[in-house]
């Protein structure tokens, strides 16, 4: 059974948070929130946590999962970023973007688009995943927790306890975060593109209208 943290949503525990990320270390899967939505996450290097979430959301080798970091140092290490890009992620982190960015070599293959290289990356605006963030000192994998045949994320933990209180390692409830997808921006060409507008404002970018 999961363990189950109730986190003040603006005050997290400091506590609870070095449990959490004591956790995620040691190879297990948590769900947390984010600006956006409750999320799964696990450590970056671990390959049966990663597997643990394909098949709580029944996604293939082909899914793309996302790089959480608590901040641009982080952003830096894990995708090529330029002056142009940087001036960019400045402007609109944190919040509630997912940015599709070249991987650099410190990113495992799997991790990778398989046909452009690259990596999905953000660095969400929520008090208790950068406490989470700042205490791992290193990002999180994760994926929007979307359960199989749902079109929206679970809003509530004791909902997310009722279905995989029995399949996770911890459960953070920080109170009902709504879904609201991020705004995926991808640059793996020369310039940004808006691929999907969700919640994050970025009216200067051009949208492809995906």
């Amino acid at each position: 059974m999961a363990q189950y943290f109730n986190i003040h949503p603006d005050n997290p525990q400091q506590r609870l948070i070095r449990q959490a990320a004591d956790i995620v270390r040691k190879g297990g899967v948590i769900a947390y929130p984010t600006d956006s939505s409750y999320a799964l996450a696990c450590h970056l290097g671990d390959k049966k946590a990663l597997e643990k979430i394909r098949q709580i959301r029944q996604t293939d080798d082909k899914h793309d999962f996302t790089l959480v970091c608590r901040d641009l140092t982080e952003i830096g290490v894990y995708a090529q970023v330029n002056n142009d890009t940087y001036r960019l992620l400045k402007s609109l982190t944190p919040g509630a973007f997912t940015f599709i960015l070249k991987a650099t070599k410190e990113v495992p293959r799997r991790l990778q688009n398989p046909k452009r290289k690259t990596i999905g990356i953000r660095v969400p605006d929520n008090a208790v995943a950068q406490a989470l963030l700042s205490e791992l000192a290193e990002p999180m994998l994760t994926s929007t927790l979307i359960l199989p045949g749902e079109e929206e994320a679970i809003a509530d933990g004791y909902e997310i306890n009722d279905s995989l209180g029995h399949t996770l390692d911890l459960i953070i409830d920080s109170g009902t975060v709504i879904y609201q997808p991020t705004t995926i921006i991808a640059w793996d060409n020369d310039f940004p593109e808006i691929v999907r507008q969700g919640k994050g404002e970025a009216d200067f970018l051009v949208s492809n209208g995906i």
